[in-house]
């Protein structure tokens, strides 16, 4: 069917080309405006572009849907259904209204759990055993469309928010290809969310990043893995950044203040919390590379029994 697919990041791109593999005509690919990058900043295509590019497809970067050249331009394309996922601009009505068969979103999570722009790193951060990949045909709320298809998975004991991403949209790419054919048919009736049950999420911010050593281990550890690769977890160590980049909650009772860094007995690096120990596995110091721990204690031997957060 005639296919215009919206996207911009690169773990949006697998769906394009499953859309492609599948043997859907793609028309158009609409993505964000170049955007500067770099010390430079230079103007920099997203890595849908580059993909959709390198496929020899049309490619659109409008950066309102709401003007309306751009309206009138999508609507030359006589689109069958528009597919998106991750675009980050908003469809207006208009657009929504435009493909017979609607709009269809790949949002990460088992909606209407999780709402928003922060699903994969919410439900790491919570806790959560599973979550999974949603397909919804766009209204004009914040994914508040009705379920088109949904799929489940567990979630991985160390599984991080960058390899989660990854995972989640991959199902997606599966989950919409096989779907279409389903939707286009009629054979697929899409169920209202039940709004008494959902939950929504928020933009993360830098600040987000911070750890709080006045937290638990183990939800610092989640917090670890929740928040790669954006905006990453964080401490200070005598006035320098030093990010932390892989933790685990450790199988040690430190008698030791919340913050402080100790040794474990295996001879690796914690640091003492409110409730628990974390161990850290891999960290960076500001103006130094990232490192494991056993190399980091080589070069910073000075940082045993500092007190981070200061």
């Amino acid at each position: 069917m005639r296919t215009v697919f919206m996207g911009t990041p690169g773990f949006a791109v697998p769906i394009l080309a499953a859309l492609l593999d599948a043997g859907h005509e793609v028309v158009g690919v609409y993505t964000q405006p170049d955007r500067p990058v770099g010390r430079r900043g230079r103007p920099a295509p997203s890595p849908v572009k580059e993909a959709a590019v390198e496929e020899k497809l049309p490619v659109f970067q409008p950066p309102s849907l709401k003007r309306e050249t751009a309206q009138e331009e999508l609507a030359g394309l006589a689109p069958d259904v528009i597919v998106v996922a991750a675009y980050g601009l908003f469809l207006p009505k208009a657009t929504l209204d435009l493909p017979p068969l609607g709009c269809l979103n790949v949002h990460p999570s088992l909606l209407p759990k999780y709402r928003g722009p922060s699903p994969v790193a919410s439900a790491i951060l919570n806790g959560d055993p599973d979550t999974g990949v949603t397909v919804i045909r766009l209204d004009e709320g914040m994914d508040t469309g009705p379920i088109v298809a949904q799929r489940e998975t567990a979630i991985g004991a160390d599984e991080d928010g960058a390899g989660l991403t990854a995972r989640l949209f991959q199902m997606g790419a599966e989950l919409m290809v096989e779907t279409l054919p389903e939707w286009a048919a009629g054979r697929i009736d899409a169920v209202p969310q039940d709004d008494a049950a959902a939950t929504t999420t928020s933009l993360l911010k830098r600040e987000d990043g911070e750890i709080d050593w006045g937290q638990d281990a183990a939800r610092i550890a989640r917090q670890v893995r929740a928040y790669q690769p954006w905006p990453g977890a964080f401490t200070k160590s005598r006035g320098k950044l030093l990010k932390v980049l892989e933790a685990a909650e450790a199988d040690h009772a430190a008698d030791a203040p919340p913050g402080q860094v100790i040794a474990l007995p295996s001879g690796g690096l914690g640091i003492a919390t409110v409730h628990g120990t974390l161990e850290v596995r891999r960290l960076q110091m500001e103006g130094s590379r990232a490192s494991d721990a056993a190399e980091f204690l080589r070069g910073h031997a000075d940082v045993m029994g500092a007190m981070l957060g200061e």
